[in-house]
């Protein structure tokens, strides 16, 4: 029999879940009445998530929050205490709106703070009025955090943020240099440490089948640019596992490289993983690298072989972001993080 690993303090285990509308990420982003019918399925998602033991955060956007039946679906979880609802600000269907949305003012930290305060403003109103809860956590949409988005997250009385996305970076916004496990960031430079105590960062879990996590993402970087580009040496090194980017995402990774990536990451010392996904992932569309075919089915699965096998060897304590947020600071020193 397999024993597990004894640890005097259990490793956290986190489920945190962009809650949204579903399109076709190739096309063009939607406003008004955009399509919430994946909501329909959360509810059988969260029964397998209570036989897991897994206990959810769903971060749930204004076009969910704003659709009775998507907000019918949703509101009789709550009360049985297994989850978290928090906010998800999705910049092209959350009013006011200020013209026509492209890749640049898709992600949060390119608007204006004046825009990105009053979209804020109005769907935490929106995630009150609909469950009747304040809101404690936080996720931008297309990921990345600033200064700006920083404050008005404290203004707004969130104590949580997830937006950080370590070893990522596009041509819109990056990570770069983040730690990689929770930590008190920077109010001014929000991926570096800070003593501040009014907002905690909470990055989801990502990493390299290379045990220098650095210099795999630097490699990975380069070859991801000209003039290096043009070698597609990053596919080449994937499939030939010589350098494999993992995700602990049900949409990117396989089982077994999650789990490879959980295993890597305990044996560095990281005392938590943050698992993450979307909500339109639990309906067939091509969006998902992985399983666009009876995805629901394969996402769960996913799921239940990983937290098996996690399960199998360590000892595993589930909890949403808020209290995940809230164990990792009583075990932090006072100004500290446990970054990795």
């Amino acid at each position: 029999m397999t024993q597990k690993m004894d640890t005097t303090e259990p490793i956290l285990f986190v489920l945190s879940i962009d809650t949204e509308e579903e399109w076709e990420w190739g096309e063009d982003f939607p406003q008004q009445d955009a399509n919430v019918s994946n909501i329909d399925n959360i509810p059988a998602f969260q029964k397998i998530c209570e036989g897991l033991g897994l206990r959810p955060t769903y971060f749930v956007d204004y076009a969910v929050a704003d659709n009775p039946q998507a907000v019918e679906q949703i509101l009789p979880l709550i009360p049985e205490g297994n989850c978290e609802i928090g906010a998800h600000l999705h910049p092209w269907c959350n009013p006011p709106f200020f013209g026509p949305v492209g890749e640049f003012e898709s992600h949060v930290v390119n608007l204006p703070k004046e825009q990105v305060s009053q979209k804020l403003e109005n769907l935490v109103k929106k995630l009150e009025q609909s469950f009747s809860i304040k809101p404690k956590s936080f996720r931008t949409g297309r990921w990345g955090i600033d200064k700006k988005v920083m404050s008005l997250l404290i203004e707004q009385g969130f104590n949580v943020d997830s937006s950080v996305y370590p070893f990522y970076e596009n041509e819109y916004f990056h990570c770069n240099g983040s730690p990689s496990l929770p930590y008190w960031p920077d109010l001014d430079y929000p991926l570096k440490v800070s003593s501040q105590q009014m907002i905690y960062e909470l990055p989801v879990t990502v990493g390299f089948n290379r045990s220098n996590f650095e210099l795999a993402n630097k490699i990975h970087t380069a070859f991801t640019k000209p003039p290096l580009s043009w070698t597609r040496f990053n596919g080449i090194a994937w499939h030939t596992n010589v350098l494999r980017k993992n995700y602990l995402c049900p949409e990117l990774s396989a089982p077994n490289d999650m789990i490879s990536l959980c295993k890597s990451v305990i044996d560095k010392g990281y005392p938590i993983l943050h698992m993450y996904m979307h909500s339109s992932s639990l309906v067939d569309n091509k969006n998902s690298l992985l399983g666009n075919k009876d995805a629901f089915t394969f996402i769960t699965n996913a799921i239940k072989a990983v937290i098996k096998e996690l399960s199998r060897h360590y000892n595993i304590e589930f909890c949403t972001i808020s209290e995940a947020a809230k164990k990792m600071q009583e075990r932090t020193s006072p100004n500290g993080s446990s970054t990795k």
